[in-house]
């Protein structure tokens, strides 16, 4: 149940970033000004691609506490193949054989993991030095790799700012199969838990640090680095702080797992390389034209006056 539960929440996902990035490329301002994180808030297409955000997280968390954490990111992190098709439509995406090879070198590896690893749960109770061991390195590694994206631009600046949000989606990630084990004992206990308030701080910042990418206009390298990122601290996360083990079948296993990701890796990074939507060229205002000289005859009237 936790595979379908992951694979729904990818397509919830895909579709989100989708209409989300239709939204950021929408409005006004201009990438480097963070106003137009307020303007897309007006914009129905927006909205609606953070509805099917809001039930991918649902979803995920579903699918998080009745499964290993490892299994239900690599499942989820599938959402961008299912994305490119969508970005082609709406978004006029670029979708080449380089981008086509990098999905199925994706499904492909994402599959040999998952059969061969075997992930599977460890403690539900992981002790507080692993998550302030989590945490801390999680803040050091978003604000390094959103400062970088800051002073980039185009593919660079989508896959930096991507990445950023990588690690705060995988930080969420591994919160949320904590938190969804307090939902049931009442608002009391939600409020005065931890889980609650990292959870807030880590969706915010992958929420700025993703739209950011987005609004570059290059969805393959944007979601490429976000869904690598968040599928490698998942899998950290998951085997520093939950317990869980990649292979349950003995070290034969451990080899053909790591390939696996290793493979689904590279997918993504050929996946980074895609090329920018073309854009048509934005037709110039009359201000912006150029004047005509006047006719001689007029230049000579002139200088008679």
């Amino acid at each position: 149940m936790a595979y379908v539960l992951a694979l729904l929440a990818a397509l919830a996902f895909a579709l989100g970033n989708v209409l989300q990035q239709k939204g950021t490329l929408e409005a006004p301002a201009d990438e480097n000004d963070p106003r137009f994180l307020a303007q897309i808030l007006r914009r129905p297409v927006w909205l609606a691609g953070a509805g099917c955000q809001l039930a991918g997280w649902v979803l995920q968390a579903v699918a998080l506490d009745r499964g290993s954490l490892i299994v239900v990111q690599s499942l989820t992190t599938m959402s961008l193949v299912i994305a490119l098709p969508l970005g082609r439509r709406i978004t006029d995406q670029q979708v080449d054989t380089r981008v086509w090879l990098g999905a199925a070198a994706m499904v492909v590896g994402i599959v040999l993991f998952l059969a061969a690893g075997s992930p599977q749960g460890g403690t539900s109770s992981p002790a507080a030095s692993a998550w302030w061991s989590a945490g801390l390195s999680s803040l050091v590694l978003v604000l390094l790799l959103g400062n970088l994206g800051r002073h980039r631009h185009g593919a660079a600046k989508a896959l930096l700012l991507g990445s950023a949000a990588g690690v705060g989606f995988a930080l969420q990630a591994s919160v949320t199969k904590l938190f969804v084990t307090l939902v049931g004992k009442g608002l009391a206990t939600i409020m005065t838990s931890w889980t609650i308030y990292v959870l807030i701080l880590s969706a915010l910042a992958g929420f700025v640090l993703q739209q950011s990418a987005l609004k570059t206009g290059v969805l393959a390298p944007a979601m490429a680095s976000s869904n690598s990122v968040t599928l490698f601290a998942s899998v950290v996360f998951g085997i520093t702080i939950f317990g869980e083990k990649l292979s349950a079948g003995g070290a034969g296993h451990l080899a053909p797992a790591v390939i696996g990701l290793a493979v689904a890796l590279t997918g993504i990074v050929l996946l980074a390389g895609a090329k920018p939507p073309q854009r048509a060229e934005p037709v110039p205002s009359l201000e912006d034209m150029p004047r005509s000289e006047p006719h001689p005859a007029r230049r000579h009237r002139r200088a008679a006056h």
